[in-house]
């Protein structure tokens, strides 16, 4: 069954000849070689584009371990074009041969070609993009399946749907596998021996593995609540009686981050403009990776909503920020201070939105206390309330709209109208 990825599909389309190398990131098993061998080179055919002049190398098949020298595989590559026709490369793995960004940087010296790459994240992260190709590469960077990805497989209804994915996630290969004990007993699998372990390989830190695992599991059970990596050290020693210094938690959670496996949502002060270093969020990239470290324990949806709109937004190309706005009350002739946060500032380019997760507001109590925090915000950016309730969407006389989270993920557009 195929899987459409058009999102994703289109940014490759409108990148295609522009100079620069194309490199498709993200975490391990979430579709990026599937796009590049199997989507992209498929519109490259339908586009009329020869056969002969689509070049594709895995580096990591069995049968092109001459490649992992990288003067083979630049030759390789070399003796394959033939004229002065555009030929588009695609290279899978790259990373595994040595000096791989020598080979890269030698090929875009070429005028014809146009290249395109994917890397596993023990040894391919943003960070080595930003290092190795300043000025000469562009990111891609590819979720797990969103929910609309998911419900266009899916037999049966939204609400089934949706209960079947905040519990398994979005990684292709667990979508479509048919049964819940092979899902469990794959994400299980994959977040020790895939995720973790590259982890551990990148940053030779197999010593403390378990440590590693035990702190995922302790992210995994306060998604969406503010921590740090002291609140974090504390939790080992008051749960598990070791001792974890902060700055090693600190070094563990940014190792997570470029493997891609959980993403920090840093707070921002409103109307001080400016950000608030410590604490902060974290949210995984994918939601049946999280409940898997935990043993599918902790469902506890209130949360899970807002792990999937933060993925959400991110798809679509935002950057997000937890929102503190501060409200001034007087009692007893004094003034108190309290800050008040919105879940989420979604940026990108000039535009920005304000939205809540409010998983249900059964009165108007609970209306009220959601839309406080929006009401303290003193500019024109749209303001949104997501709930789980099938409701059609509505713009209140202050201007919040209210919408339903099948509404917000199933239309691209659901913020722009």
């Amino acid at each position: 069954m195929e899987i459409k990825r058009d999102y994703y599909l289109n940014k490759l389309i409108k990148a295609k000849q522009d100079g620069l190398i194309k490199v498709v990131t993200g975490i391990r098993r979430c579709g990026k070689s599937y796009l590049l061998n199997e989507l992209f080179y498929k519109h490259l055919i339908e586009t009329g584009v020869n056969e002969d002049h689509i070049i594709k190398v895995a580096v990591d098949d069995d049968e092109n371990t001459e490649f992992l020298k990288p003067k083979k595989l630049s030759e390789y590559i070399k003796s394959k074009i033939k004229d002065k026709e555009l030929y588009y490369i695609i290279i899978d793995e790259v990373q595994l041969a040595p000096n791989f960004e020598a080979v890269l940087n030698g090929l875009l010296r070429i005028q014809n070609v146009d290249i395109y790459v994917t890397g596993s994240n023990s040894k391919f992260l943003s960070t080595d993009i930003i290092t190795e190709f300043r000025g000469r590469g562009e990111e891609i960077r590819v979720y797990p399946l969103s929910f609309a990805e998911f419900m266009s497989v899916y037999d049966g209804e939204k609400m089934e749907g949706w209960t079947e994915y905040i519990t398994y996630g979005g990684l292709p290969l667990v979508v479509l596998m048919k049964d819940d004990e092979r899902k469990d007993a794959y994400l299980k699998e994959q977040q020790q021996n895939v995720y973790i372990n590259d982890v551990i390989e990148r940053h030779n830190i197999s010593n403390e593995s378990s440590v590693i695992t035990q702190m995922v599991k302790i992210i995994s059970s306060s998604i969406g609540s503010l921590t740090n990596p002291k609140k974090i050290s504390d939790t080992f020693k008051s749960e598990l009686d070791i001792d974890v210094a902060p700055a090693t938690i600190s070094s563990y959670l940014k190792y997570l981050e470029e493997a891609f496996l959980i993403e920090n949502a840093e707070r921002y002060d409103i109307k001080g403009r400016k950000y608030i270093s410590t604490p902060s969020k974290y949210y995984f990239s994918d939601l049946g990776l999280r409940n898997s470290f935990i043993n599918f324990r902790q469902q506890e949806e209130t949360h899970i909503m807002e792990n999937a709109i933060y993925l959400e937004l991110k798809r679509r190309g935002y950057q997000v920020d937890v929102g503190v706005v501060e409200q001034r009350t007087k009692e007893n002739d004094k003034l108190t201070y309290k800050q008040l946060e919105i879940d989420f500032i979604a940026n990108k380019g000039s535009n920005k939105i304000y939205i809540q997760s409010a998983f249900a507001m059964p009165d108007e109590e609970k209306r009220q206390q959601e839309e406080r925090p929006l009401l303290k915000i003193n500019d024109s950016f749209k303001k949104f309330i997501i709930v789980k309730d099938f409701i059609k969407r509505w713009r209140d006389e202050e201007g919040i709209i209210t919408m339903s989270i099948f509404d917000f993920l199933l239309d691209m557009e659901s913020l722009n109208y």
